[in-house]
């Protein structure tokens, strides 16, 4: 009792005590829901050709020379389910950042706001990329030049949006997703919204674009940053698909989770709340490789996700699509993408207050 005591008196309150409880609370919710069957652990879609050799690689151009446009769009037949055109492992390296220019003259087919339709059939699938974004501008050079062409060998038509948060103030990455999704869902129907981080690079194109029509897709099941392994069972980091409906199912993101960390999390218990599962892209095609970097400033570490993501259960149904607000300065169209700016004012602080 003394010790106790000595730990928790008037001057010296329980704080790390505190967060070591709340996250330990949110294990055990993750654990039971899962023993209660709630949460589905092993929910994969298939790999056909499932035994990949990741030591031969291609060049991420290969084949689009093999693109022409057809004559006469009236009587366009439509793409084939298999593009003939993809070629599995890629070669990914970050060693030279490309020039915008460069990678502009390499996608002759890529329209203003990095929109493309194949020029040569009818695509089947219309999918959005979404790229939250802030002071990352040598990242992002190396996700365009990979995943234009990743994105043409794979016959869909496509736009990719930038979601740039302005100013200095703390980065708020699941809000900036939730304007992209209002923002692009403007300018077209799309079939699916690719949430997609800006520091990963797809390795393999047989992982394919386009979303699962029964459940929420996780795709970046095997990063380099977690030795290509699932870093835990209930991850929805990186990059994840979502068709509009499962979206506004789970009333989109949070916009609370200012900074780094939690939201993840949030997003995951969001989609079984909703009465939904978690699918994710095989071990064995969800291949990504992350651009290393240093924590960025203004994107610290986010003190309080851990009480915020227990509280979830209560939060969800009135914080997400329907409770945003921004201040749109921009929308713009770029050779390569979509510029989607905007400003969300002050934002909180985000560490816990320790006395």
């Amino acid at each position: 009792m003394w010790r106790m005591s000595r730990l928790c008196s008037p001057n010296r309150p329980c704080t790390l005590l505190l967060v070591a409880f709340l996250q330990l609370a949110f294990v055990l919710f993750l654990y039971r829901r899962s023993q209660a069957g709630s949460f589905t652990i092993a929910l994969y879609e298939e790999d056909r050709v499932g035994d990949w050799d990741y030591s031969k690689t291609h060049d991420v151009y290969t084949n689009l020379s093999l693109i022409t446009p057809s004559p006469d769009r009236q009587t366009l037949s439509d793409c084939p389910d298999e593009s003939p055109l993809l070629v599995g492992p890629l070669t990914i390296s970050f060693q030279k950042i490309p020039v915008m220019s460069k990678i502009a003259r390499k996608n002759p087919y890529v329209q203003a706001g990095g929109r493309y339709t194949p020029p040569h059939c009818k695509a089947q699938y219309k999918t959005a990329i979404l790229v939250p974004h802030r002071n990352r501008e040598p990242h992002l050079r190396h996700l365009l030049y990979y995943l234009h062409p990743f994105l043409q060998r794979q016959q869909l038509q496509y736009a990719i949006y930038v979601i740039h948060q302005t100013g200095n103030r703390t980065f708020n990455r699941a809000k900036l997703l939730n304007v992209g999704v209002r923002e692009a869902l403007k300018d077209e129907d799309w079939d699916c919204l690719f949430l997609h981080d800006v520091d990963l690079i797809p390795e393999n194109d047989h992982n394919l674009y386009i979303c699962n029509e029964k459940y929420p897709k996780h795709v970046s099941s095997a990063m380099n940053k977690f030795l290509y392994r699932l870093p835990y069972k209930t991850y929805f980091g990186g990059v994840s698909a979502l068709t509009p409906d499962q979206y506004l199912r789970i009333n989109g993101f949070p916009n609370t989770y200012w900074g780094w960390g939690g939201e993840d999390d949030d997003i995951s218990a969001r989609i079984y709340l909703a009465g939904m599962k978690i699918i994710r892209t095989p071990l064995s095609l969800g291949h990504y490789k992350m651009i290393s970097h240093n924590m960025d400033v203004g994107n610290e570490k986010n003190e309080k996700r851990f009480d915020m993501v227990v509280k979830v259960s209560r939060s969800w149904r009135s914080d997400g699509m329907n409770s945003i607000d921004y201040n749109l300065l921009y929308k713009e169209e770029f050779p390569l993408y979509t510029n989607v700016t905007v400003d969300f004012g002050n934002s909180p602080n985000i560490q816990a207050k320790v006395n």
